[in-house]
């Protein structure tokens, strides 16, 4: 697969600039001169040799083996073999405020580009760049989103963007990858939200917590109201069978901000003693490195759970801290902020290996995963750019009539997803099976 990266350089560059050419690609035929046939066995054998062109000579359509079509799949639509559709065209615009969500004007982009070349419908894909997400700024690009013809849009905005749009009552449908449905006050049957939520996760991570629970949060907005809920939720527990009905909104952690976590100076302490159990929540400031008032000898956190709320970075000085002062914790919870690869690499086994982490990133596509990856993409732990592809399947499926590839819900214009927990073990994430 590897050898195949210089063919990916033209489209990588492409997808960078945003600009679109109106000069179609070239489409490649292959011609089967083989006068034998090629079973499963004999299509393996060219693909260990590295004959790629006889295997797609003998793959002209569907293959039982999902491996072999996988393979069959992602080679058409880097070749962009004479397969196309003769269907109409899929349009999808981009609305991207650049200087709000930074490089995930470019990530979303590219996993909304990399699942259209992987389809067989010729596609249309155009970014409307926005200096801000205010609401005169987005009526003109949406305006000029529908004048030019789109009536899909995917709109990775935070909630000031977010909220202008309903507030702005247009006749397009525009998928909010970054925003949960929880956090708008709509019902507005063109809307739809796809970030995953916090709530859920949280709730999972609390039945696996020991009092005394402390919660780490930096002093944002965001962190604030999710250590408000993760407290409540532990002192008052919602029944499994009640649906949760919070004014939180820490379903994601966009909020009005692109920046997850960030915050003032103070640190500061608070203790909820309760019956049987106790909630001590510590706010963070970003430049905050030593642990030592809060961690050396307190005898109020020992053998307790500790929840984070912080970013990676943050997470790994907190945990190699609670090695270091010899806290003992029973386990340390996160949510999926701390899903990320470079946990494994930048802490030690001892000071991560009671961790649990709660991960709504769960169904897999193994050519959409290659397609990314080509273009230097993640939407294995990317959240963002997982649910921008969930919602360009979901959009693909509206205006085709075709299957869609993620089976995820979607209840009320909210995409549901099933969380997991998973514990990161030496090498890799692996599930959590409580003891």
């Amino acid at each position: 697969m590897k050898q195949l990266l210089f063919l990916l350089l033209p489209l990588s560059i492409f997808a960078q600039s945003f600009m679109l050419s109106n000069i179609p690609l070239p489409k490649t035929y292959i011609q089967n001169l083989d006068p034998y046939e090629c079973d499963e066995i004999c299509m393996q054998e060219y693909l260990d040799k590295g004959l790629i062109f006889s295997f797609l000579a003998h793959a002209n359509k569907k293959l039982d083996n999902i491996t072999q079509n996988e393979t069959r799949v992602l080679f058409t639509s880097i070749f962009n073999l004479g397969s196309l559709h003769n269907g109409a065209m899929v349009k999808i615009a981009m609305l991207l405020p650049y200087k709000k969500i930074g490089k995930y004007a470019a990530s979303t982009t590219n996993a909304t580009f990399a699942y259209m070349m992987t389809k067989s419908h010729p596609f249309m894909l155009k970014s409307y760049k926005i200096e801000n997400e205010s609401k005169e700024e987005i009526q003109k690009a949406l305006t000029n989103i529908y004048d030019d013809g789109f009536e899909y849009v995917i709109a990775p905005l935070t909630k000031e963007g977010m909220q202008n749009i309903v507030d702005l009552n247009l006749p397009l449908n525009i998928y909010f990858p970054t925003i949960h449905k929880r956090d708008v006050d709509t019902i507005s049957p063109n809307l739809f939200f796809g970030a995953i939520d916090y709530n859920i996760q949280s709730n999972l991570l609390l039945k696996e917590s020991l009092s005394p629970l402390v919660i780490f949060s930096d002093k944002s907005d965001t962190g604030k109201k999710l250590s408000s809920y993760q407290k409540e939720e532990y002192l008052n527990p919602t029944p499994d069978d009640k649906e949760q009905d919070s004014d939180i909104n820490s379903s994601s952690f966009f909020g009005d901000a692109i920046s997850a976590f960030s915050g003032e100076e103070e640190e500061e302490l608070e203790i909820t003693p309760v019956v049987e159990k106790e909630v001590i929540t510590y706010f963070l400031s970003r430049k905050t490195t030593n642990l030592e008032p809060y961690l050396k000898e307190n005898e109020k956190i020992m053998n307790g759970s500790f929840l984070l709320n912080t970013p990676i970075i943050k997470s790994g000085m907190i945990m190699s801290q609670l090695t270091l002062y010899d806290v003992n914790a029973s386990n340390i919870l996160s949510t999926q902020i701390n899903y990320d690869p470079l946990l494994l690499s930048m802490t030690q086994y001892i000071d991560r290996k009671e961790m649990v982490i709660a991960n709504s990133i769960t169904q897999h596509n193994n050519v959409l995963i290659e397609a990314n990856a080509l273009l230097s993409n993640d939407i294995i732990y990317n959240w963002i750019n997982y649910t921008t592809t969930i919602g360009v399947d979901y959009f693909y499926s509206l205006i085709t009539n075709e299957d869609r590839i993620y089976t995820t819900k979607i209840v009320d214009n909210q995409m549901l997803y099933e969380t997991e927990l998973l514990k990161p073990s030496r090498s890799k994430f692996i599930n959590y099976v409580k003891r």
